[in-house]
């Protein structure tokens, strides 16, 4: 018997021989615990005797409840778990001690869970401790739970949808089929059940294979020195095939803006006063902060004046919160340090502007902290109806953290509102317009689209929190500002209209998300686990809404909403053709319903229009599942996916996108971020990124847009690491991360260039740490390759250009390197010689992009 056909009958005979040893059939409990307040999610163990027990996984949950609040709200308190004749088990959970509300959710084999639901129940003071059966007779499923005042109710259902109203029974009624086991991690109750062994066997090899991933993602630069031992010189042979080119996505690199880290007011809106229109409210912090209220931010000093708040006669019912000072005797000053300061520099103008009522004379001041006058004015103000005055400031010299002053000259009543202060030079001199540092940090990133105005700002917190576009229009005094999702305060300074103009002044195409009609998936408000969903008789309404945004984005002047574009001083259309709908909504009953009536709504209206819908927040589970599931069904043209993973993660996972089905929809990766422990970046979490968007690159015909997530950060003001982009009033640190962006955004092409990398060594975990990717820019005819090493070896790389036609015998090198744990690393760019086969180095922790002018 040949060498070969020999070791394959031992494999076989031996697979054989243990396959015997296998049970027919074990015991399997499931059951939660009460760790971490109930939100573990469910367990299983196993036995064969229902003696010795084995826990799958050392409480490793297979699914979690989804309802409420991030952390500790999100509770599984007593699953109960059946397997029902449909094909799926069937698991039913009570969630906490007050709301109305039971969980529901499905399995065909206990790992891929469906779409949780929550059913409101109408009966009793609480729901706890449901239990499910299957009831044959008729067709139909029994859920009967009990309160906190031992009463007990039933409800039933054929799908899961629907459910009769519940009755209350006897306590006779309630049969939970509950034991309480002895395991290793301690006592435990829940249901056992008789499965065949590939059950368990299969949840067993689910955990170890996670297990395993969470190893691989978990790898650093620190292993590198054992990781890589005994490995020498390393070379690498890279051939491009030209002739095998397919098309990309010409609009693969964009920005994603949201209001979070103090991004808008206090960052890339130039306003410089904070609570100019007196509208903070201690809402917006939850009530944490007693101070956050409409005088926050303003401070009187001196005597005699008296600061207060009013809103009988508001300027607007948006904004119905004013100041008034009446003053006896001259000489108090009300002031506002802004947002940390406010910074102005020597020789430049401000542009200072209120609204006033009553009349009197107003002295206006920018103070330094050391107390000098930077520039001062007196306005006279003199009406009994709002009114709007103006003036210009110039700073007589430089300071970090000046001050806003404002000194009644006559004794009387001042009622004032919208004191706003702004640099006279925003980015493009716009009116209401931008910090023109940051705004051009980001266009030099060259994003081909920006998406706003978030993220979860987006969809908010409850009904009442969604981001309504049409809030964000017209004068400034008339926009409805709002709680930031984030904590903090929202002044709609920078809305809808200030977001098309930017995009159109850097050459960005517009990417607006609107909420699918369904608050953030952990909304404390309206009831968890989206219970709060826009209600179906008002959707119509909402709807309308969304088509509405099209109409102000493109129509003519002589549409409604095309004339409020072209009366805010922009009468030519901004040329909309993206538009999401959603963003990491929980893909639930309630979610597929609005979703579904948005979406068909705008292909019926606006075919033009490309809609992105959502898949969740994660690369995988139930939501993204779901998202998908949802996706073919409506044939969605493409989905937003997210996912915010480790360094190693990104390393591991080159391969993500090669095996999508190019038949279905094509993907916006809108938020992503590699981390280290503790979400730290440097240079090794960028040159992860970097590997990593060579194979977005390399699979540009499925990819059509990505997104680094969040892009500012306010040093201070963080609630989210890590970020692209942080800054202070008067700096901007570029992170590594920037830089990889932008080398990605400005060398760019639509066509891939497919080509086949080879190492001299051919070790696994070298290989996944090298990578290549070229892509051509027909404009240009550049052919831009990007090399990337996370390796502590310098490989000398032999490049073949294949049946590529060299235009001149110099090309530029870019190169991003340094040691891992840098944070400061910034490109080089030198001029090297090229040929259709020339020579390189790719350095140790590198990324390099050579650009060749072609014939």
């Amino acid at each position: 018997m040949k060498h070969w056909l020999y070791l394959a009958f031992l494999s076989c005979l031996t697979h054989t021989v243990t396959a015997k040893h296998d049970p027919d059939s074990v015991y399997l409990f499931s059951y939660a615990t009460e760790k971490n307040n109930h939100h573990n999610g469910l367990h299983f163990a196993w036995s064969r005797d229902q003696q010795d027990w084995y826990p799958i996984g050392n409480e490793w949950g297979y699914v979690k409840s989804d309802y409420g609040r991030w952390g500790s709200q999100k509770k599984m308190i007593a699953p109960y778990l059946i397997s029902g004749p449909d094909g799926n088990w069937h698991c039913v959970w009570g969630l906490n001690d007050t709301e109305m509300v039971f969980a529901h959710a499905a399995s065909p084999d206990l790992i891929h869970w469906k779409r949780q639901s929550y059913p409101v129940m109408k009966a009793g003071k609480n729901v706890l401790a449901p239990v499910i059966s299957y009831h044959p007779d008729l067709q139909q499923y029994q859920i009967i739970y009990t309160t906190a005042e031992q009463k007990y109710y039933q409800t039933t259902t054929k799908d899961f949808v629907t459910y009769t109203a519940a009755q209350e029974v006897p306590a006779t009624a309630y049969r939970a089929k509950n034991v309480s086991l002895t395991l290793p991690g301690g006592k435990a109750t829940g249901q056992i059940h008789r499965v065949t062994w590939d059950v368990a066997e299969q949840l067993i090899k689910t955990y170890e294979g996670k297990q395993y991933k969470l190893t691989q993602y978990s790898e650093s630069t620190k292993q590198d020195s054992s990781r890589f031992a005994g490995i020498g010189k390393v070379t690498a042979d890279f051939t491009l095939y030209p002739e095998k080119a397919k098309p990309v996505s010409d609009l693969l690199f964009g920005v994603f803006f949201e209001d979070i880290n103090y991004a808008a007011d206090g960052g890339l809106y130039a306003e410089l006063v904070q609570n100019r229109d007196f509208e903070y409210a201690l809402s917006d912090k939850e009530g944490r902060d007693k101070s956050w209220n409409s005088q926050h931010s303003w401070q009187l000093q001196g005597e005699q004046t008296i600061f207060t708040i009013d809103s009988a006669s508001p300027i607007h019912d948006n904004n119905r919160h004013y100041a008034v000072l009446d003053t006896k005797v001259p000489g108090a000053r009300l002031s506002n340090t802004g947002f940390d300061g406010i910074a102005v520099s020597k020789g430049e103008k401000y542009r200072f502007s209120l609204l006033s009522r009553k009349k009197g004379k107003l002295l206006v001041k920018l103070v330094s902290k050391q107390g000098e006058t930077l520039a001062q004015t007196t306005l006279t103000l003199n009406s009994s109806n709002w009114k709007p005055s103006q003036a210009v400031l110039t700073a007589s010299a430089t300071s970090t953290d000046a001050h806003l002053e404002l000194e009644p000259l006559n004794p009387g009543r001042l009622e004032l509102d919208m004191i706003s202060l702004f640099p006279a030079k925003t980015f493009k001199n716009r009116k209401n317009g931008l910090r023109p540092d940051l705004a051009q940090t980001i266009a030099d990133l060259h994003p081909r689209f920006i998406r706003f105005p978030g993220g979860c700002v987006a969809h908010g917190d409850g009904l009442g929190n969604m981001y309504r576009w049409k809030n964000t229009l017209g004068p400034l005094e008339a926009r409805k500002p709002q709680r930031n999702l984030w904590g903090y305060h929202q002044s709609a300074g920078l809305g809808y209209f200030e977001y098309f103009q930017y995009c159109e002044d850097i050459g960005a195409e517009p990417l607006p998300v609107v909420p699918a009609a369904v608050p953030c998936q952990n909304s404390g408000v309206g009831g968890g686990g989206q219970q709060g969903g826009i209600p179906m008789e008002d959707m119509d309404e909402y709807v309308q809404e969304v088509l509405d945004l099209v109409e102000y984005a493109n129509g003519d002047i002589t549409t409604t909403w095309g004339r409020k574009r072209a009366e805010a001083g922009h009468p030519a259309p901004f040329n909309l053709k993206y538009i999401g709908i959603g963003n990491e909504d929980l893909i639930t009953d309630v979610f597929e319903e609005r979703f579904t009536m948005l979406f068909k709504a705008m292909q019926a209206k606006h075919p033009e229009i490309t809609v992105i819908g959502t898949v969740g927040p994660f690369y995988e589970g139930t939501d993204y599942e779901e998202g998908w599931s949802l996706a073919r069904k409506l044939q969605v043209p493409m989905v937003d996916e997210h996912y915010y993973e480790t360094a190693g993660w990104f390393i591991n996972n080159q391969d993500f996108y090669d095996k999508y089905d190019r038949a279905h929809a094509k993907v916006y990766l809108g938020e992503y971020a590699a981390h280290l422990p503790g979400q730290q970046v440097n240079l090794e979490t960028a040159l992860a990124e970097a590997i990593y968007l060579t194979g977005v690159e390399r699979n540009g015909d499925v990819v059509s847009m990505t997104s680094y997530a969040p892009l500012l950060a306010k040093e201070g003001h963080t609630q989210w690491n890590p970020d692209l982009i942080y800054f202070n009033n008067t700096g901007i640190k570029l992170t590594t991360g920037y830089h990889v962006q932008r080398l990605f955004g400005n060398n760019a092409g639509n066509e891939y260039l497919p080509g086949a990398l080879t190492l001299s060594t051919a070790q696994p975990a070298l290989n996944k740490r090298v990578a290549a990717s070229v892509v051509r820019d027909s404009k240009s005819n550049d052919v831009i390759i990007k090399l990337v090493n996370i390796t502590p070896f310098n490989i000398d790389s032999n490049i073949d250009l294949g049946a590529l036609t060299v235009a001149g015998n110099t090309a530029t090198l870019t190169t991003l390197q340094g040691k891992p744990a840098d944070k400061d690393a910034v490109p080089a760019t030198s001029t090297i010689t090229v040929a259709p086969q020339f020579k390189t180095s790719m350095p140790a922790y590198s990324f390099s992009i050579i650009r060749i002018k072609t014939k």
